[in-house]
């Protein structure tokens, strides 16, 4: 492997030609049919040395992605995932444990993505045996693909570092930083305990996640690229203080403290709020930072997640969008957000059905030792939201 820089220093390497004596062949006469074809031929070569020669220099932006993982589970085998580029496969092989907190990772925050837009048009459903996860719809450089690539890049955080405090990775304990005496509002302190080593996630998570953008360096890579580290750093703004007392009869005339992780529903959370106010931004002309998109616009902080393209309605099928649409969707009938039937069906209306639900009630514990309950029946009516006609749908596939 060529060392940093190795591959422009060989290319600069003084070198001498040395020709062999030859011969030169007799001429042999040629017809112009002869000549024609040998030209053709010559073209043909010259065509097909360019092109490759542009597949080569140009890297193709590969629509599958390490996201894949969260789907194998503990079968990660480095070789069979799709997407990944030579540094996330060389991390991949080095570190097949903390792989597996990749793919846990990649699933819880799948699950938070979902959870965050239950009520919205796009609710952040996976394909199966999809390798891109979400099809089509993270091609464009969306608002939602700004969220997806932010949580994810948060997932990989908080799943690493828990799995160093938990002591599951062998590479990574708890945080060696956090020694000595500190202070907070409260008075004095010593660090003890196992604080979460977020460092270590962090460092993890930027080159392995970030692998694949650098290597592309185009405008949607820039994009993607600031929206991962986005994550990171919410991942980090929920770090808390938990402390232990130390004293007679359980006063705190000492105390022993640690920082830990928070639930990751607080980073969904306030990722969330920041795809609200998502801005739109367009690249500079060098590609090394971004402007806002429109006049007037503000400028995009290091906390705001940021996009190109505007987003689809999501209301129809829409294939080329990625866009699944919402017939069939279940709606409220008396909201007035996202999750009502007039905002979820876009206007087409819906159709209910009167369902009889079973659940268990009156549930009551008998000594020893079962809990015994019954079965109480609920009718309640589900609004669904109706398939668009089949000309508007036509138009949009």
């Amino acid at each position: 492997m060529l060392r940093p820089g190795g591959a422009e220093e060989a290319a600069q390497l003084p070198f001498r030609r040395v020709r062999a004596p030859v011969s030169a062949p007799a001429p042999r006469p040629t017809s112009p049919d002869g000549s024609r074809a040998s030209a053709r031929l010559s073209l043909a070569c010259r065509l097909l040395l360019l092109l490759l020669l542009l597949l080569l220099l140009l890297p193709a932006r590969v629509d599958t992605s390490w996201w894949y993982i969260g789907a194998l589970g503990a079968r990660v085998i480095c070789d069979n995932i799709p997407g990944l580029v030579s540094r996330q496969r060389q991390l991949c092989q080095r570190y097949p444990d903390i792989m597996r907190s990749v793919g846990e990772g990649a699933r819880e925050w799948i699950r938070e993505c979902q959870h965050q837009f239950r009520h919205h048009r796009w609710n952040c459903t996976t394909l199966d045996r999809d390798h891109t996860v979400f099809g089509r719809v993270m091609l464009r450089s969306s608002r939602e693909a700004a969220f997806v690539y932010a949580i994810s890049s948060a997932g990989v955080v908080h799943a690493i570092t828990r799995a160093c405090s938990q002591g599951e990775l062998s590479v990574c304990s708890c945080d060696p930083y956090t020694r000595g005496r500190h202070h907070d509002q409260r008075g004095d302190f010593d660090w003890g305990g196992c604080s979460d080593n977020i460092h270590y996630g962090v460092r993890f998570a930027k080159a392995f996640v970030d692998a694949k953008e650098k290597r592309l360096k185009d405008a949607r890579a820039l994009m993607n690229l600031h929206n991962n580290r986005c994550g990171r750093t919410a991942v980090r703004r929920f770090l808390k203080l938990e402390c232990k007392c130390h004293g007679v009869s359980g006063s705190c005339t000492l105390r022993t403290c640690w920082r830990a992780l928070s639930d990751f529903r607080r980073t969904g959370d306030y990722l969330r709020r920041r795809y609200d106010g998502a801005v739109q931004v367009t690249a500079t002309q060098d590609g090394a930072n971004f402007t806002a998109a429109r006049q007037g616009y503000r400028r995009a902080t290091r906390t705001d997640l940021v996009y190109f393209d505007n987003s689809p309605d999501y209301c129809v099928l829409d294939k080329a969008a990625g866009s699944l649409g919402t017939a069939g969707r279940v709606c409220s009938k008396t909201s007035k957000g996202t999750d009502g039937c007039e905002i979820m069906c876009c206007g087409r209306g819906y159709d209910t059905t009167r369902v009889t639900r079973v659940t268990q009630c009156e549930c009551k514990f008998h000594w020893c030792c079962a809990v015994r309950c019954k079965e109480c029946r609920n009718t309640v009516d589900v609004h669904t939201c109706k398939a668009p006609k089949k000309a508007e749908w036509l138009d949009q596939t």
